[in-house]
C-alpha cells in the first residue's frame, strides 16, 4: 500500500552511509535496526510516556547527521538505492511511502528550477514582495488571490488610497509601482503602511503588509493593534557588519536566550542592552552558540514568540532591526554563533496585525493557511498553514533566507515540528516507536517536502549552517541529509531528557533513582542522527512549573544561599544534584548541549510573563544577574562548574566524540560509570554513601588525572577527592576477549568516590610528561596537573583558550574565565 498523506496537492503555478561508528543505542523511539550498547539498559516505561504533544517536552529524542553529499539514485522500482536503507533496514518496509515523498519533493524542486531560476533565488521573495526600491520607483507587492480591489495606504498619503491603486496578475499578486518624490522615495522610511483591500462581499479591509519589515504599538494603549512601518532606513543609519561568521563548531554548546527578559530590571530589555551586557556573560561560561527566542514579531508578550503575527518583521519590544544586527554582530566578535527561534508549524490567528487576516473565506489554495479543521491547531489556537501552496513556500523558504542574509543568523531551531510532519499534528498521540506512527497516511508529506526544501536551501546558502528540530516524535531520518532520504536537518532536541528528570525530582527519593533508567533515557537515540541533549529548558523555567534549582531547593533558596552561613541539608543537596544533573546530561545526553539563560547558575522563582492572572507584572520576566555576581552567594558555585563543564569540551572535545560507553550502572551503590571520547566519568548519585576504592573500567592503559570535579570546593563541594593522586590502570581479563575483561573494558583503575559528586578523569600522555618534575598545587591554586584553572577576572576582554575575543569592556560585570593550561605554564 502506497503510505501517504494525501494525492498531490495542485499548485496555483506551473508546477549515505553512516558518518560515524558504532555508538549503539538500545531501544527506544525510532531505534530501528541498530546495535546495541556495550550495557543493555532497560526500557523506558509507559508511564513517563507523553500522550499530548506538550511544546517543548516529549518522550522521545533522537540524534543527527552532518549534511550528506552523496544523491539519490533512482531505479524503474523507484528510489532503490536511498543511504537510508542501508543505515535501517527497517526503513524498507516503508519503500512506497520514501518513493513517493522523494517524488513530491524532486517534482516541487524541479517546477521551481524551472519556473523561478531555482530555490536560492525563488527565496529572494523578500526582494520582491512588500515595499522595495528599484532604481527610482518604490515597488509594493502583496499576494492576496481572493481580494477584489487593492490599495496601498499610510502616512505618505494620508490613508486614502485612491490615488494608490494596485493592479492584479492572473496568480492573485497584486502590485504597484510608485515614483520617487524629488529624489526621495514616496513611501518614507518609518512610516505606517497598509494594505486596504476589498472582499468579494464588498467589505474593505486594513491588513498590515505581509512580507513588512518592523511593526509597532502604542504601548500607552491597552490591546492596541500594531501598525506596519516602512523599514528602509538611509545608507548613514545602517548598521554595518564589521565581523564575519565564526566557524562551525564540533559539537553545539548552546545558551538560549530571550532578550526582553534578559536584564535585571522588571521590564523589557533592548537587543543592544543584551548585546552589551548578556553576551560576554555567555562567552565567559564557555558556551559557542547562542539562541535566541521572540525575534519575530508577536503580539502577545506572553506567548513566549511562539504566536509570530509578522514574519519578517524583528519584534520591536525590543528594538529595531538595526539593534538586531548590532547584537548578532557583537556575538560574531566574541566568537558566539547565532541560532533562531523560527516559528513556521503555526501562525497567530489575530486578524488585524496578522497573516490571517489575508482569510475573508477563500479556498485553501488562495489563502496561507488550510481552511476548516484542517487549518486550526487544537491545542494551540492558531492557524496552519498549506504547505503545497506555490507562494506559501516562497514566504516561508524567503522568511529563512531573509534571516540569514540580512541579519547573518548561522541557523535556526524549528518549533513544532511534530505538529507539522503529521496530519494529527501530534495531538493525543502518544509515539512508542512503532515505524507504522511515523510514515502513514498521518503523515504531512506536503509539509515533509517544505522542510526538505528548507533544508536543502539553507545548507547551499551557507553551507556550515546549524538547524536543530524540535520534534517530539522521534520520526527516523529526520535528521540525515535530503539527498540520502532524510528530512536534512543537522540535530533534534533531546526531549525525553527534562521529563525524565522532573519525573525523579517530584516523584522519587533519592534512593529510589535507577541508575539503568538514567543511563538509558540519556541514551535512547538514534547513533546515526544527532541530538542536542539538556536538562531545562525555558519549558521547565515558565510560571507552573519549576527550575531545576527551585525543584531541589524551594523556599530555602530565599534563605540559604548566602555562603556566610554553613549551607543546610536542603542546598547542599540542591547544589550538589544541580551540577550532577547538568553535567551528565551534558556528557551522555547528545551530540550537543543547550541551557536556558539563567539555569546554569541555578536562577531561583520561574518566569511569568505579563499578563491578565498577574495584573500585567514584569516582576518574574526578568533575569537577576544580581545573584552570581553577589561573592558571599552560593549561586556562583554554581555558575562556575557551568563554566567548567564548557571548557571541559573545549579542551578535550567530548561531546563530538562518537565513543560512547556506559560500562557500570551500579543500583546498590548509586554509580554510572562511562567512557565519552577520552575521558572516564564517574556519578555517585548515592546521598550518603562513599565508594573507596571504587573499581572505574577504562579503554586506554595509564595514568589518570582528574580533570573535573563537583567536589571542589570552588564549586561549592566540600574538596573531599584528591588531585595530586595518580591512578594508574591494571590490564584485565585476556587481552582481545572482552567477556574476559572488567565491564567489557580492558583496563581498570580504583578512586575514591563521595557521594553525590562526579568527577572526570583523563588519561596522562606520558611523552609530555617525561622528565617534568611533579608539583602538587593546592585547590586555590588549581585544580591538578592539566587541569582546569580557574581566575576572577571581570568579563572585560573575554578570552578562548590563549586567545582575545574583544577587548571592548561591554559591561563591567565580572565573569570567570577558564582556561586549560599545561605543565610547563603552571610552573612558569
Amino acid at each position: 500500500m502506497l503510505c501517504l498523506t494525501s494525492s498531490p496537492s495542485s499548485l496555483p503555478r506551473p508546477s549515505l552511509a553512516a558518518d560515524r561508528p558504532g555508538l549503539g543505542i538500545s531501544g527506544g523511539a525510532g531505534a530501528g535496526n541498530v546495535r546495541l550498547s556495550s550495557v543493555l539498559v532497560p526500557s523506558v516505561p509507559s508511564s513517563l510516556r507523553c500522550s499530548w504533544p506538550r511544546k517543548a517536552k516529549s518522550k522521545f529524542s533522537v540524534p543527527v547527521t552532518a549534511q550528506g553529499t552523496e544523491t539519490m539514485a533512482t531505479g524503474g522500482d523507484g528510489f532503490s538505492d536511498l543511504p537510508i536503507y542501508e543505515l535501517d533496514p527497517k526503513l524498507a518496509a516503508f519503500k512506497d511511502h520514501f518513493d513517493y515523498r522523494m517524488k513530491r519533493y524532486l517534482e516541487q524542486k524541479k517546477s521551481i528550477d524551472e519556473h523561478e531560476g531555482g530555490l536560492e533565488e525563488f527565496a529572494k521573495g523578500y526582494l520582491k514582495f512588500g515595499i522595495n526600491t528599484k532604481g527610482d520607483v518604490s515597488v509594493y507587492r502583496e499576494w492576496a488571490p481572493a481580494a477584489v480591489e487593492a490599495q496601498v495606504v499610510g502616512d505618505f498619503n494620508n490613508w486614502d488610497g485612491s490615488k494608490h491603486t494596485m493592479a492584479k496578475d492572473s496568480f492573485g499578486v497584486w502590485s504597484i509601482n510608485i515614483p520617487h518624490v524629488s529624489g526621495k522615495p514616496a513611501i518614507p522610511h518609518n512610516s505606517k503602511v497598509k494594505f486596504r483591500f476589498r472582499c468579494g462581499d464588498g467589505v474593505w479591509v486594513d491588513r498590515i503588509p505581509a512580507w513588512i519589515r518592523y511593526a509597532t504599538v502604542d504601548a500607552s494603549k491597552f490591546g492596541a493593534p500594531y501598525d506596519g512601518v516602512h523599514w528602509d532606513p538611509p545608507t548613514s543609519e545602517r548598521y554595518v557588519f564589521k565581523h564575519l561568521r565564526p566557524r562551525k563548531p564540533d559539537a553545539p554548546r548552546i545558551y538560549e536566550a530571550h532578550i526582553g527578559m534578559s536584564g535585571e530590571k522588571p521590564a523589557v530589555s533592548t537587543y543592544r542592552e543584551f548585546a552589551d551586557n548578556v553576551l560576554p556573560r555567555i562567552r565567559a561560561n564557555n558556551y559557542n552558540t547562542v539562541q535566541l527566542m521572540a525575534i519575530m514579531e508577536h503580539s502577545y508578550y506572553a506567548s513566549f514568540g511562539y504566536h509570530v503575527t509578522n514574519f519578517f518583521a524583528v519584534s520591536s519590544r525590543s528594538g529595531t532591526p538595526e539593534g538586531l544586527k548590532y547584537l548578532v554582530d557583537k556575538a560574531h566578535s566574541l566568537g558566539l554563533r547565532v541560532l533562531m527561534d523560527v516559528v513556521h508549524s503555526h501562525a497567530s490567528k489575530n486578524v488585524t496585525d496578522g497573516l490571517n487576516g489575508y482569510d475573508v473565506g477563500q479556498n485553501t489554495q488562495e489563502s496561507y493557511f488550510h481552511t476548516g479543521d484542517r487549518g486550526y491547531h487544537k491545542l494551540w489556537d492558531s492557524r496552519l498553514f498549506n504547505y503545497a501552496n506555490w507562494e506559501v513556500l516562497r514566504f516561508l523558504l524567503s522568511n529563512l533566507r531573509y534571516w540569514m542574509d540580512e541579519f547573518m543568523f548561522d541557523g535556526f531551531r524549528f518549533d513544532g515540528v511534530t505538529s507539522m510532519l503529521y496530519n494529527h499534528n501530534g495531538v493525543n498521540m502518544s509515539f512508542a516507536g512503532d515505524y507504522k506512527e511515523y510514515f502513514s497516511l498521518d503523515t504531512n508529506v506536503d509539509a515533509v517536502v517544505y522542510m526538505m526544501l528548507a533544508n536543502q536551501l539553507m545548507h547551499k546558502f551557507l553551507p556550515e549552517a546549524t538547524v536543530v528540530a524540535e520534534d517530539v516524535s522521534g520520526m527516523p531520518v529526520l535528521c540525515r541529509s535530503v539527498d540520502e532520504g532524510g528530512v536534512g536537518f543537522d540535530y533534534r532536541l533531546a526531549m525525553a531528557i527534562p521529563d525524565r528528570w522532573i519525573d525523579y525530582l517530584k516523584n522519587k527519593d533519592d534512593l529510589e533513582w535507577s541508575m539503568s533508567g538514567i543511563a538509558q533515557t540519556l541514551t535512547n537515540r538514534r547513533y546515526t542522527e544527532k541530538c542536542i541533549a539538556y536538562a531545562e529548558s525555558h519549558d521547565q523555567s515558565i510560571v507552573g512549573d519549576k527550575t531545576m534549582a527551585f525543584l531541589l531547593m524551594d523556599k530555602e533558596m530565599y534563605t540559604g544561599m548566602s555562603d556566610l552561613q554553613p549551607a543546610s541539608p536542603t542546598i547542599d543537596r540542591g547544589i550538589a544534584l544541580q551540577k550532577m544533573i547538568h553535567f551528565i546530561t551534558m556528557a551522555l545526553g547528545g551530540d550537543g548541549y543547550l541551557n536556558f539563560m539563567g539555569n546554569e547558575f541555578g536562577h531561583p522563582e520561574w518566569i511569568d510573563f505579563p499578563r491578565e492572572g498577574n495584573d500585567w507584572s514584569y516582576d518574574k520576566c526578568r533575569r537577576q544577574w544580581s545573584l552570581v555576581d553577589t561573592d558571599h552567594l552560593r549561586y556562583k558555585y554554581m555558575n562556575a562548574f557551568d563554566q567548567a563543564m564548557n571548557a571541559l569540551d573545549e579542551k578535550f572535545s567530548f561531546l563530538s566524540s562518537s565513543k560512547q560507553v556506559v560500562s557500570d550502572m551500579n543500583e546498590k551503590e548509586k554509580v554510572i560509570v562511562f567512557e565519552r571520547g577520552d575521558l572516564v566519568f564517574i556519578f555517585n548519585f548515592h546521598p550518603n554513601k562513599t565508594c573507596d576504592g571504587y573499581k572505574v573500567g577504562c579503554d586506554l592503559p595509564g595514568k589518570y588525572r582528574v580533570a573535573l570535579d563537583s567536589d571542589a570546593l570552588m564549586f561549592g563541594g566540600h574538596g573531599r577527592v584528591g588531585h595530586d593522586v595518580d591512578h594508574f590502570t591494571s590490564p584485565e581479563g585476556v587481552p582481545g576477549v572482552p567477556e574476559t575483561n572488567f565491564h567489557n573494558r580492558p583496563n581498570s583503575f580504583r578512586i575514591l568516590s563521595p557521594p553525590r559528586t562526579c568527577v572526570a578523569y583523563y588519561c596522562v600522555d606520558e611523552k609530555d610528561e617525561k622528565n617534568k618534575k611533579e608539583e602538587v598545587f593546592s585547590w586555590e591554586e588549581s585544580m591538578a596537573l592539566g587541569y582546569i584553572d580557574v581566575e576572577a577576572t571581570p568579563v572585560k576582554g573575554a578570552t578562548s583558550g590563549s586567545k582575545k575575543v574583544s577587548t571592548e569592556d561591554v559591561s563591567g560585570n565580572k565573569g570567570m574565565d577558564f582556561v586549560f593550561r599545561s605543565y610547563d605554564d603552571e610552573k612558569k
